[in-house]
């Protein structure tokens, strides 16, 4: 190998050296600046899989300071070739002294850490195989080689003991329903930043028993006063039977608790209540259709039938208790 050839190899070999640096320093980053909780953080992880985690890193790290110690003896040998040009007369001449004949400190490194055969050597270990001229020599595996997949099989073991067959640790069943529970909570939380963005151009009719009892609770509160307990009419229409005065669908019931109808009375509640709230309260509303309360008020408006598309659902277990 020439001078051109190894100054190659050793600029080559720094720049993969940089990338793996910058590599895990942009891993580093990420870690810090992660939050410590939630799916994101480090909480997800099992005592194991840090360790794991942990393993890796730290021969990642090995791997990179190996081959930063391999870029410096390239560049040693590098020197080393060149002063091999010289007598030492010349070498005093020019100001370098004390230069070592004997084999440098970096090729006793390798010979041991990758137990390399001199090619003078080699006939000792050649087997008995010619193919086309090309022979087959018996070398042993690297050190170094060896030591990484003897420490990876001993983890492997304890891992599996570790993971599969101790109280300790989680299986992947176990993983997958967390991950889900999760998930199923970051949906949620998600949905309820976004529940305010309702409108009666998007409105649809809620199903979640919670919901529907929220919009009950808002009903007793708000609208009793007008439209009886049970929905049965009073100064108000009644919300019991098939007919509307202003519309029946979903979207006609949150259009109508938004913005009121001033001049019959009934006051907007889009300034009390949330779209929300409006939207728990229309959806409550239409689970009375067809409860046949006492003494209903006379029906009002024209009748209106549900649009098969259009989702609805069996009152609520409160609503049906206030019925009876």
């Amino acid at each position: 190998m020439n001078s051109t050839k190894i100054r190659k190899a050793g600029g080559f070999i720094l720049l993969l050296t940089t990338s793996v640096t910058a590599v895990a320093q942009e891993a580093t980053e990420a870690a810090v600046t992660a939050p410590t909780g939630g799916a994101l953080g480090l909480d997800r992880f099992s005592s194991m899989e840090l360790l794991l985690l942990g393993l890796i890193g730290t021969i990642l790290l090995l791997g990179a300071a190996s081959i930063i110690k391999l870029s410096f003896s390239l560049l040693e040998m590098q020197k080393l070739r060149v002063l091999e040009k010289y007598s030492p007369e010349q070498l005093q001449e020019i100001g370098v002294a004390n230069v070592v004949s004997t084999e440098p400190w970096w090729k006793e490194m390798y010979k041991k850490w990758t137990n390399v055969v001199p090619v003078e050597k080699e006939q000792d270990i050649m087997l008995d195989h010619d193919y086309d001229g090309i022979h087959e020599l018996d070398n042993s595996l690297p050190p170094w080689w060896l030591a990484i997949f003897y420490v990876t099989t001993a983890f492997a073991v304890f891992y599996i003991g570790y993971q599969h067959f101790s109280d300790y640790g989680t299986s992947s069943q176990e993983a997958y329903v967390m991950e889900m529970e999760e998930a199923e909570a970051s949906v949620k939380a998600f949905l309820a930043t976004q529940a305010n963005a309702v409108d009666e151009t998007n409105v649809v009719m809620l199903d979640d028993p919670e919901a529907i009892g929220r919009g009950e609770m808002t009903y007793i509160a708000k609208c009793a006063v007008c439209h009886g307990q049970l929905g049965e009419g009073g100064i108000g229409p009644n919300l019991t039977d098939q007919y509307w005065l202003h519309g029946g669908s979903i979207a006609d019931v949150f259009k109508t608790v938004k913005y009121g109808v001033p001049e019959k009375g009934m006051v907007p509640w889009k300034n009390d209540l949330r779209p929300a709230q409006i939207q728990e309260v229309a959806s409550f509303i239409k689970t009375l259709v067809g409860t046949n309360p006492p003494n209903p008020k006379e029906a009002q408006g024209e009748i209106y039938v549900d649009d098969p598309a259009e989702t609805t659902e069996e009152p609520s277990e409160e609503s049906l208790s206030m019925n009876e």
